[in-house]
């Protein structure tokens, strides 16, 4: 069930401003009765301003009084029709310094095991650059020697369901190869005749 914003604050105002009984406020804002029955005796909750539900459009003054004169009533989050806010697309990945000494082991990991994975995709993923990505790829990155191949999900770089949708996504792009499938016969038959 939705919760209204600020919790104990709307219990509060409800608590003050209302006639409805502990487990009605208890129920609409997710709170224990005695939490509520403590806030109506000033033991808890006692910095907190009220917050009015009906001035914030998250109750109707119709469903307070419907609430009020039936105790047996429960109290109804308004839905509003406002459009939410989108979540931000992710820009770069930050990479805390205990972890950069791991990223060249995650890209080297990941053009080992997926190698259908542009340059791209591996940098979003694992929080890097192009170069960085091509230097390990040709082994000229300045620590060639000391790269191993280790999992980036279990560096902490990125989770799994993030590699999963990286590599399905790359997956639709490609053709699909089959390791089963023999490959065509090609029929030579001499020296072509002019």
């Amino acid at each position: 069930m939705a919760l209204p914003l600020m919790p104990k604050a709307t219990a509060v105002w409800l608590v003050e401003n209302t006639a409805l009984s502990f487990e009605q406020i208890a129920d609409f804002c997710g709170l224990h009765p005695l939490e509520v029955q403590a806030i109506a005796d000033g033991e808890v909750a006692a910095g907190i301003v009220g917050l009015d539900p009906v001035a914030n459009g998250q109750l109707t003054r119709a469903e307070l009084e419907r609430c009020e004169a039936n105790p047996d009533g429960r109290l109804k989050l308004t839905i509003t029709d406002i459009p939410q806010p989108r979540a931000k697309p992710k820009g770069a990945r930050y990479t805390p310094v205990s972890k950069r000494q791991d990223r060249p082991d995650a890209i080297a990991w990941i053009i080992k095991h997926h190698p259908e994975l542009s340059d791209a995709a591996i940098s979003k993923l694992v929080g890097t650059t192009k170069p960085t990505i091509q230097s390990v790829r040709d082994k000229t990155h300045w620590n060639a020697t000391n790269i191993k191949p280790r999992n980036p999900v279990t560096l902490g770089m990125c989770s799994e369901a993030e590699l999963e949708k990286v590599v399905v996504l790359s997956g639709r792009s490609r053709p699909v190869i089959h390791d089963d499938e023999p490959e065509p016969v090609r029929h030579d038959d001499g020296p072509a005749e002019d």
